[in-house]
């Protein structure tokens, strides 16, 4: 089985307003390019095997997806980019047919950059576009306008680049269903390969979180929320997308394949500012804040600040039922030497009773209430 690679960027233009990721606001080219390098240290230090950092030389593994995230990873330049992966393929067997994918937002690219990209083998692009909606737009800080989206997917087209996702978020202060219709069709008549469609979450820690505790802005009911993802659910399926995970979409063949690692509990090494890695057995996690996480790279070549043992079985559940697939009861058994049903049967019967699962006695699934409430699901087997 071959693993995956996760690259952490995380500089942004702004910070969005519901952003609760590990990122900086880009402020010079310097701090960049001191971040680069300790991204570079960090991959290329040698590392005993079962570490983040992979087995050593002599047992090289084998990957199939390389996968820059952030933060907006577009703001690299190519020269940062390919040196990045230059000591990716020096310290694993990549794929020939290897999904390399790099997050981009509207606005942080040109033509020419965006060439230098596929040069490089970049092949996917997951495009922050969140909505074609400028209102809503200038609520999320997004940085951008809808029509610098417009432009940069036109330029992706332009260079190269025939994998290309969309992010677009439903749920947001104020937006109904017509608006959100408007984004989805605007985004089908498109015609991307991949569709990210999430229903907005809100965290604590951001400015978002505030202005809704505030009263200042005012979230949509479960029952709008609903209809909205009722509405995503038939828009993509007339389009030709396959729904292959709770808010994931794609054309044939198209299914994110790094991101299914992490659905399938599939190991990925990750490296950066608070990137986690996976190695079939125990998860290990960086240091959230930048300046330290260049520090403790600086000083040791790693900055690792957590381990710990998973419970896979546990996982694998949870995981999984994200999946349209769902959990075979089949591959349960074959992995962790029980059956399913021992451990979770009455927990699986409520959950059934409830219409939020189905199980035929070999896979378990979730419906489509269960997708609207999978927090709720997912919660059982933790």
């Amino acid at each position: 089985m071959a693993s995956g690679v996760y690259l952490h960027i995380p500089f942004c233009k702004s910070r969005c307003s519901y952003c609760d990721f590990a990122t900086d606001v880009y402020r010079d080219a310097d701090g960049v390019e001191r971040y680069v390098e300790a991204l570079i240290v960090e991959i290329a230090r040698p590392a005993k095997a079962g570490t983040p950092n992979g087995p050593a030389k002599a047992e090289t593994p084998s990957i199939d997806t390389i996968y820059f995230g952030g933060g907006t990873p577009s703001l690299l330049s190519a020269e940062q980019a390919g040196r990045i992966l230059a000591v990716v393929g020096e310290k694993f067997k990549v794929s020939t047919d290897a999904e390399v994918t790099m997050e981009m937002n509207p606005a942080t690219v040109t033509p020419e950059k965006l060439r230098e990209f596929r040069r490089l083998g970049i092949n996917r692009a997951s495009f922050g576009v969140q909505t074609f909606n400028d209102r809503d737009l200038k609520l999320l800080a997004r940085g951008h306008d809808a029509n610098d989206a417009r432009n940069t997917f036109a330029m992706l087209r332009e260079a190269g680049f025939a994998n290309i996702s969309f992010d677009l978020i439903a749920g947001l202060p104020g937006q109904n269903l017509d608006d959100w219709r408007r984004n989805l069709d605007e985004a089908l008549s498109m015609q991307p390969e991949h569709l990210s469609l999430y229903l907005l979450e809100i965290h604590e820690s951001t400015p978002l979180a505030e202005q809704i505790r505030s009263g200042r802005r005012q979230l949509p009911d479960e029952e709008l929320a609903a209809e909205m993802y009722e509405l995503m659910l038939d828009k993509t399926a007339a389009a030709g997308f396959a729904q292959y995970e709770i808010s994931n979409f794609s054309k044939p063949g198209f299914a994110s394949r790094h991101n299914t690692k992490y659905w399938r509990l599939e190991p990925v090494f990750g490296y950066g500012v608070s990137a986690h890695s996976f190695d079939g057995k125990e998860r290990f996690a960086n240091e959230r804040d930048t300046a330290r996480y260049v520090s403790l790279i600086d000083e040791n070549g790693s900055a690792e600040v957590m381990r710990e043992k998973i419970d896979a079985a546990s996982e694998f559940i949870f995981l999984g039922l994200r999946l349209n697939g769902g959990v075979s009861s089949r591959e349960y058994a074959e992995k962790f030497g029980g059956e399913l049903t021992t451990r979770y049967g009455r927990d699986i019967r409520s959950l059934a009773e409830d219409g939020l699962v189905q199980f035929d006695g070999d896979t378990l699934r979730l419906t489509k209430k269960g997708m609207l409430f999978s927090n709720d699901v997912f919660a059982v087997f933790v």
